[in-house]
C-alpha cells in the first residue's frame, strides 16, 4: 500500500539525449513517491514518451505534461509544487529551470546539472537553488549518490 500523498513535486526534464537522465528520473519518481509526494513530470514529448515506455505498469510515472504548458500553468498559478527538481545538461534546460525557479519562489528547488560540460553550465545558474553537479553522461551512480545525500536517502 502506498503512503498518502501529501505534497506536490515537479520534475522538469530536459532533452533526452544524455542517457543518465532517464535512470535518474525513474529513481527520483520512485523515491519521491515513496516519500508521499504526488509527482508530475514535465518535459518535451520525446522524454515523456521514453518515461512511459520505461514504466509500462505505471509503477513510477504519474501525471505528465509538456514543459511549455507546465510553465504556462506555473505562470498562471494553476500549479504550485512544494518541490521542483530540474534536470539540465544544456542552455535550454537551464533556461527552463531558471524560469521555473522565478515562478516558484517558495518551493524547494533542486537543480541537477549533468553531462560533459556540467561544471561550466552550473556556473551559469545564478538563481537560488540546491545544485547537484556531476559530469555524468552514461553512468548515473555518482549523481544518484549525490541525489540520495541531498534528499537524506543515504543508508
Amino acid at each position: 500500500m502506498s503512503p498518502e500523498l501529501r505534497e506536490a513535486a515537479l520534475l522538469l526534464l530536459g532533452c533526452p539525449e544524455v542517457p543518465v537522465q532517464q535512470a535518474l528520473a525513474l529513481h527520483l519518481l520512485g523515491r519521491l513517491r515513496a516519500d508521499g509526494y504526488a509527482v508530475t513530470c514535465a518535459g518535451n514529448p520525446a522524454v515523456l514518451q521514453l518515461l512511459r515506455v520505461s514504466d509500462p505498469g505505471r509503477h513510477y510515472i504519474g501525471p505528465a505534461i509538456e514543459i511549455e504548458r507546465c510553465i504556462g500553468e506555473l505562470a498562471e498559478g494553476k500549479r504550485a509544487p512544494a518541490l521542483c527538481v530540474a534536470f539540465a545538461h544544456s542552455d535550454a534546460g537551464l533556461t527552463f529551470a531558471a524560469t521555473a525557479r522565478h515562478l516558484l519562489p517558495e518551493a524547494r528547488f533542486v537543480l541537477l546539472v549533468f553531462g560533459r560540460e556540467a561544471e561550466a553550465l552550473a556556473e551559469e545558474a545564478t538563481f537560488p537553488c540546491e545544485k547537484i553537479v556531476e559530469k555524468a553522461v552514461h553512468n548515473p551512480t555518482r549523481l544518484k549518490r549525490r541525489i540520495d545525500e541531498v534528499f537524506a536517502w543515504s543508508a
